[in-house]
């Protein structure tokens, strides 16, 4: 695999060299230059209101409830982040390079939350734990336990989304450790360093892009998250811009709120690229890889087994089992299952939509990228992030000023969802094409050139179909989390559109727990299709 990832590096750098890839088609430029520009639109729209509002903005920004608003935000950011890489990264080990039982099963399964939302989970902690609870009936009878703690606020929002975001960690962090060179730990083992010092100076090192690149989402994810807080009463930007936008006249102000989440997200984008490093790590020698040996655990095999169970119990078997046990007393109440199937198939419906129209934009920017790589295209590239680092909620925020004063045929309709959703989660789409790309040579397209295609019509005849792949594996990450999210959908819907996600909040809002349940299983369901696609391409490309 090392010599085939060499030659195609070596083929790639060549074909940028040749005079046929100087001038990329009009028609790319202009299609790339139109993504960029509505990537930026919602950001330059904050900026342009929020500059209107004069001192009185100011006032609200630096007053104290907004300051400690930046605390608890902040707070929330740094634990969940921590939590989640001390759970990722024994639990990548223990799946990927030791002799732990059943160690494929416990790899899927501590990566399956992924699909479950936070506000999903916030319903069902305080379903299950809350003070009138699941646990607090069952502790009524035998011990007389009336009445448990409160689970609100910061310990509540920090367990829910600890619970969904750390599989953003686990992920990269099981495909990097995959990827190590073994040679290295053994000319580290043969040096007379012991199994902990060469994890310590030889294995960690070369997971640090991993586990930054996993941090970065889960700090972002927990900056933009709005369900869990919502549902647990923990103030953060994302729930007080909400609450500013639906009781206040003024929603200047509200764009001056999103503008410190801008800030927020900006700075963890820079904070990331700061602890990234320089340094790179290849394989030792241009040759076939090989499987590395299997630590095994010794006596220490119960307490691995204990703590992966213990992680798959919280994240993925309480959530199961609490939306089971409201589900059934939904079945005994006669709740109606017919309003259910119409929200799936609205979220089936919008969410496929974003997904096709996501990816027809990222095709552009990935191909201008890889095929025609100059500074502008670089730039272009880049900017398809600044969507995916603001949170949901800033960027709905920004579309609804834009569409109730300039874009009035497209305020309130699918159209105007739709492009929030591919604002939001371009950047997915761009990932995987891009990826796929890499691993076309462009001689492929020289060689359609030869005779006679145009550079447009060699992409569209010999590039396209072979990144298909990369394509539907974009669409269906985009599809994922569409449909579960929240804030943009609230804000953005069509008059009487309801969808998965928005009925699970306003059930969940009323305390209407068991009409909150039978949807949140549809939406679990309906997530786990493209995660289970998604899931079997990696494995297929890992085993190449």
């Amino acid at each position: 695999m090392a010599i085939g990832i060499a030659k195609l590096a070596t083929a790639r750098i060549g074909g940028r060299g040749r005079a046929g890839y100087a001038r990329p088609p009009a028609a790319l430029w202009l299609a790339a230059a139109l993504v960029a520009v509505a990537v930026l639109l919602p950001l330059a729209y904050l900026v342009l209101r929020a500059s209107g509002a004069g001192t009185e903005l100011w006032g609200l920004l630096f007053r104290s409830r907004t300051l400690a608003i930046l605390g608890r935000t902040v707070l929330l950011v740094i634990a969940v982040t921590g939590i989640s890489l001390a759970i990722s990264l024994p639990v990548a080990w223990l799946t990927q390079r030791t002799d732990l039982p059943l160690r494929r099963m416990w790899s899927i399964l501590t990566a399956l939350p992924l699909v479950i939302p936070s506000y999903v989970v916030g319903f069902v902690i305080v379903a299950a734990l809350g003070p009138r609870g699941i646990l607090q009936q069952a502790l009524a009878g035998p011990f007389g336990v009336e009445r448990l703690p409160e689970i609100y606020g910061f310990p509540g929002a920090l367990l829910a989304v600890t619970l969904v975001a750390y599989p953003y960690i686990l992920l990269p962090l099981q495909s990097a450790i995959r990827g190590l060179d073994p040679r290295l730990e053994e000319v580290a083992r043969s040096l007379g360093h012991g199994r902990w010092d060469t994890f310590r100076r030889v294995v960690l090192p070369q997971l640090r892009p991993a586990m930054a690149a996993g941090a970065l989402l889960v700090a972002l994810y927990t900056l933009r998250d709005f369900g869990a807080v919502s549902l647990l009463r923990y103030e953060t930007f994302t729930w007080a811009i909400y609450l500013q936008y639906q009781t206040s006249f003024d929603r200047v102000l509200a764009a001056g709120l999103s503008l410190v989440l801008v800030v927020m997200a900006i700075a963890i984008l820079f904070l990331e690229f700061r602890t990234r490093g320089k340094a790179q790590y290849h394989r030792a020698a241009a040759s076939v890889s090989r499987s590395p040996s299997y630590v095994r655990l010794g006596g220490w095999r119960w307490p691995a087994l204990a703590f992966c169970g213990l992680v798959v119990l919280l994240a993925l078997v309480m959530p199961v089992s609490v939306l089971g046990y409201w589900l059934a007393r939904g079945f005994s109440g006669g709740e109606t299952l017919w309003l259910t199937s119409s929200y799936a198939l609205n979220s089936a419906y919008v969410s496929g939509l974003a997904a096709a129209a996501t990816g027809i934009g990222a095709i552009a920017i990935a191909i201008l990228d890889v095929r025609y790589p100059s500074l502008f295209s670089r730039l272009l590239e880049r900017i398809t992030y600044i969507g995916f680092a603001l949170p949901g909620i800033v960027i709905a925020l920004a579309l609804v000023f834009f569409g109730a004063n300039y874009a009035t045929l497209t305020y309130q309709t699918l159209v105007m969802l739709v492009f929030a959703y591919a604002v939001l989660f371009l950047p997915q789409a761009v990932a995987a094409i891009r990826s796929s790309l890499l691993q076309v040579s462009p001689r492929l397209e020289e060689a359609a050139r030869s005779l006679g295609r145009t550079p447009l019509q060699a992409l569209m005849a010999i590039t396209l179909p072979l990144v298909r792949p990369g394509i539907l594996a974009g669409a269906g990450l985009v599809f994922l989390t569409t449909m579960k999210e929240l804030p943009a959908t609230l804000l953005l819907s069509p008059i009487g559109f309801k969808t998965l996600a928005t009925s699970i909040w306003a059930a969940t809002s009323e305390g209407s727990f068991a009409r909150a349940a039978f949807p949140a299983v549809v939406l679990i369901l309906l997530s786990s299709v493209p995660m289970a696609i998604l899931t079997i391409r990696g494995k297929r490309q890992s085993d190449e």
